[in-house]
């Protein structure tokens, strides 16, 4: 409990910190927070430079707008939702937020119940990145960030479901990709084994 106080009231001091500008709290903030932060902007824009450029843009925001973090849940809650708002920003200026790209084999996608094992967080996150990038924004806001369907609508001014269909669509299809890496890696498991 008493850490728990602890880093309570450190974070306290680094937010007062921040908004009397302090350019070392800005720094310490940048540094504790940069690496999740990065990581954040890049399941949704899956490009390295310009979810960088996102993620500074976006503390950038955090700084100018540290007078409107009222201590009402985690700080590091408030800096994810304002990542999360640059990186629809970023998306909606380039006009790929929602494109329908979907195919009628898209429509028709069988759905896939098991999931083995063997997938780890780093290749299932990969398989996310390869999602279409309407898909991928709406599975990222509701199953990683928690974002409720009435929430995601009204973030990406589109209907809820609209949202619901896109997460539909993005299961499904991150099953069949899940199925596809599955027997790929039991041929190279097989393969490896005949090979012994």
């Amino acid at each position: 409990m008493g850490r728990i106080l602890s880093l309570f009231s450190q974070e306290a001091q680094l937010v007062k910190a921040l908004r009397k500008e302090d350019p070392k709290a800005q720094r310490q903030v940048y540094d504790k927070y940069s690496t999740r932060m990065l990581g954040l902007c890049f399941r949704y824009i899956c490009d390295d430079m310009a979810a960088e450029d996102v993620m500074v843009e976006g503390f950038l925001k955090v700084f100018a707008k540290i007078e409107q973090f009222n201590s009402d849940g985690s700080f590091e809650g408030w800096i994810r939702r304002i990542m999360v708002n640059e990186a629809l920003g970023y998306l909606r200026k380039q006009k790929k937020v929602l494109e329908d790209t979907l195919s009628d084999e898209a429509n028709n996608i069988p759905d896939y119940v098991y999931a083995d094992q063997n997938l780890e967080a780093q290749e299932l996150l990969n398989l996310i990145e390869g999602l279409p990038i309407g898909y991928r924004t709406v599975f990222n806001l509701f199953a990683i960030e928690g974002y409720a369907h009435s929430e995601i609508a009204q973030m990406l001014n589109i209907t809820e479901s609209t949202s619901k269909s896109q997460l539909h669509r993005a299961r499904a299809l991150l099953q069949r990709m899940v199925s596809n890496w599955e027997n790929d890696f039991k041929k190279k498991v097989d393969y490896e084994k005949a090979s012994c």
